[in-house]
């Protein structure tokens, strides 16, 4: 799509970058690590996600920039950055990032957490007792599994795994005529805790790290040498999988040939211990083939993942969040039928406000159902609760027709849908490996039951994985239907994935990468005129990433024509609001808290008969064009009103954790009016699901959606309940 003449009025770049927008999102996610507000240990666990968060941001997206670069690539992307140039900017402001991440650690919660007796020592700080519980420890858990390799003419460099925790042991040899320098690495096996327990009576917590361990005990693998020095290192690779391959291997067999080999990928990043000397650092960065800008100084742990490890078990109340557990929908009595409650009405399920337990049920009586015929279902992430795999292979086992589209290429869960869906086979289960050209990330299940003499079909369509454990702390919404539309397209969509046959336009899916986008563009434009007619036009979008040109422009172009538009996009938006004359009538927020913000929600106000959409898909071009999707209407009007007033009411209220996009790609926090109420999005919900007259058949009322009379300003947000702080 080309820009019109008045995308001249726009900023040099009407995009913001997108790697730059992600390194944003890490940062809110930093930032409540850093907000002494929320709980010490809710803290720690930010901390943990935001450098989980930067590993996968190296193995994907760093890893694609050094590709194109070495390539020599001079494409420009949409914000007119070349590969090398964004390569320059990225690496500048992660070393800031890093630089925070690490600070925070040491001066925020290392010490916080040591005055409620949690705490991280070294050898020197251990009295007898503890040395000879760590001679012991040393003695019989480590040191058996501990290989040191030498680095020189003999041993050729060794390959360290992928964000593997390695020692790294500078010593002199004097066996020699004369001593001679060299180096060694140890590789420490993924099954060794990287953080060990001391054992304490008093209930204190008080761990050292593994590495700590090791450096002390270098003289048991290193006899007569004398050792100079030890470090800590870690390498991250490129963790892309590649397709090439000859058509007679399988799709199944691509995944697990390419899984051995991420492993192995090129490497992208040296983490390595602040002090770590630099002859040291050369020396790895040229057997790695690696440069300088690819190092990086940590002053701190630097395998932060499993010190999510102190965050269970028991502990105070006050380090931790409120626990909640979530209530059943209110239209499933105890002693419901699901399925006679389906047919009653259509149910809107919000995880994790109401319990995930539904969808189980809802599978689980399928397979127990003696009038259900057929399961068919679309599995992208499955987490380790077995029971939907279990439904599944029930069902199979009783002579039902039972399919599952596994997604072999769910990133970074490869190896769990590979187990999963050779046990769904050993089962019974017809398993379809995905498709070799797309990712198939919708989440449907469709459920077919003769009922008096004819068959009846009963969908679920979510905007969420199959995946009890992240439905606890992902938000998602999903619908159970038996509408004969939903059933109609479910089936088709079915046939699709399964059979040989051409896409055909559905009656309520909007599926990519056929429709989806196009459909998209068109609901945009069709605000754009309704605002030109002096009709009600108004877009609320939620979702979790902005990134496709063409839908950016056709936001743009809605907005000069008055259309007011409100964006809520948790993670990467390249859209820039707030340019006068251009995208004034744009506002973009962030929301970042307890729970991870996954739902995507899409709202027309189609002069005054709003249409609401659910699904599966961001709006960039990989959902649009590399991915089979589908996106699905709300078209019970009481779901539509719970949608708009409970959900995209509370997301545009909140005034606690939301963020608030500038033009220049910064985000700040929004201004509350003195006197004003702190609304927290997150806890209005939490409210709203215990409230026990609460009931999809008596939602609350809507507060009124600004239209084309309010263009420039923040949306004004009937105010209901005053949110509490948990």
């Amino acid at each position: 799509m080309r820009p019109s003449a008045h995308e001249s009025d726009a900023p040099a770049s009407r995009f913001l970058n997108r790697e730059l927008s992600w390194l944003a999102f890490n940062q809110r996610v930093l930032e409540e690590a850093l907000d002494p507000t929320n709980p010490l240990l809710e803290r720690v666990k930010f901390f943990c996600i935001t450098n989980s968060n930067l590993d996968e941001f190296f193995e994907v997206r760093v890893a694609g920039l050094r590709q194109q670069d070495a390539g020599g690539s001079t494409e420009t992307t949409p914000d007119g950055l070349t590969p090398h140039d964004a390569l320059q900017v990225v690496r500048s402001r992660i070393r800031q990032q890093v630089d925070t991440i690490y600070a925070c650690w040491r001066d925020n919660l290392v010490p916080e957490l040591a005055t409620h007796g949690i705490r991280f020592l070294h050898v020197e700080e251990l009295n007898e007792g503890d040395l000879a519980w760590l001679e012991s420890f040393y003695r019989e858990r480590v040191h058996p599994v501990l290989t040191p390799l030498a680095i020189d003419q003999s041993h050729p460099f060794p390959i360290l795994r992928n964000r593997s925790l390695n020692v790294v042991v500078k010593l002199v040899d004097h066996r020699g005529t004369k001593p001679e320098q060299k180096l060694s690495v140890i590789q420490v096996p993924d099954n060794l805790h990287r953080l060990v327990r001391l054992p304490r009576s008093d209930g204190r917590q008080e761990y050292i790290f593994l590495g700590r361990i090791i450096g002390h005990f270098l003289d048991r693998l290193f006899a007569g040498m004398e050792i100079l020095g030890h470090w800590n290192i870690r390498v991250t690779r490129n963790g892309e999988l590649y397709f090439e391959t000859e058509e007679a291997e399988s799709l199944l067999q691509i995944v697990e040939k390419e899984l051995h080999n991420r492993m192995r990928g090129q490497a992208v990043r040296l983490e390595v211990s602040h002090d770590c000397p630099d002859d040291v650092c050369e020396s790895l960065l040229e057997h790695l083939s690696l440069s300088a800008d690819d190092l990086y100084r940590i002053d701190g742990p630097l395998h932060t993942g499993r010190i999510m490890g102190i965050t269970e078990g028991p502990q105070k109340a006050e380090l931790r969040d409120p626990p909640h557990v979530a209530p059943v929908a209110v239209s499933l009595p105890d002693d419901r039928d699901i399925f006679a409650a389906i047919r009653e009405r259509d149910i809107l399920l919000h995880h994790p406000y109401q319990s995930f337990e539904t969808v189980i049920e809802f599978l689980e009586s399928a397979a127990a159902d003696r009038d259900v015929l057929a399961i068919k279902q679309t599995l992208y992430r499955t987490g380790g609760d077995s029971r939907i795999i279990n439904a599944l292979s029930d069902a199979a086992r009783s002579g039902k027709q039972v399919t599952a589209i596994v997604e072999l290429k769910a990133r970074f869960d490869e190896h769990n849908n590979i187990k999963w869906a050779r046990r769904l086979e050993q089962a019974g289960v017809h398993v379809v490996y995905g498709l070799l050209g797309y990712k198939i990330h919708s989440k449907v299940a469709l459920v077919v039951r003769a009922e008096d003499g004819r068959i009846r079909r009963y969908v679920h369509a979510a905007t969420g994985n199959y995946n009890a454990t992240t439905a606890k702390i992902y938000t998602d919404l999903g619908l159970l239907t038996c509408r004969p539309d939903f059933g109609e397209d479910a089936t088709q969509l079915f046939n699709l994935l399964t059979g040989i046959c051409q896409f055909q336009p559905m009656r309520r899916f909007l599926v990519a990468p056929f429709q989806l986008h196009e459909r998209i563009i068109e609901l945009i434009r069709n605000e754009e005129r309704n605002a030109e007619r002096g009709l009600p036009a108004r877009i609320i979008a939620k979702m979790n990433s902005l990134v496709d040109p063409d839908t950016i422009d056709a936001l743009y172009s809605a907005s000069r024509k008055g259309v007011s538009i409100d964006l809520i996009i948790r993670g990467i938006c390249c859209l820039r609001p707030g340019i006068p004359g251009f995208s004034d009538n744009i506002r973009v927020r962030s929301i970042v808290d307890r729970f991870l913000e996954h739902s995507r929600i899409f709202y027309f106000e189609n002069a005054a008969n709003p249409k609401v959409y659910l699904g599966s898909a961001d709006w960039m071009p990989r959902n649009f064009f590399s991915r089979i999707e589908v996106v699905f209407p709300v078209e019970d009007g009481t779901l539509r009103e719970r949608l708009i007033a409970e959900v995209l009411d509370a997301n545009l209220a909140d005034n606690t954790r939301a963020r608030i996009l500038q033009p220049d790609g910064t985000y700040i926090r929004p201004t509350r009016l003195p006197h004003a109420a702190m609304r927290r999005s997150q806890v209005d919900l939490l409210m709203a699901a215990r409230r026990p007259a609460h009931s999809e058949t008596t939602p609350p009322p809507a507060a009124p959606l600004p239209t084309k009379g309010r263009k420039t300003r923040t949306p004004r947000v009937t105010v209901r309940r005053r949110a509490n702080e948990p």
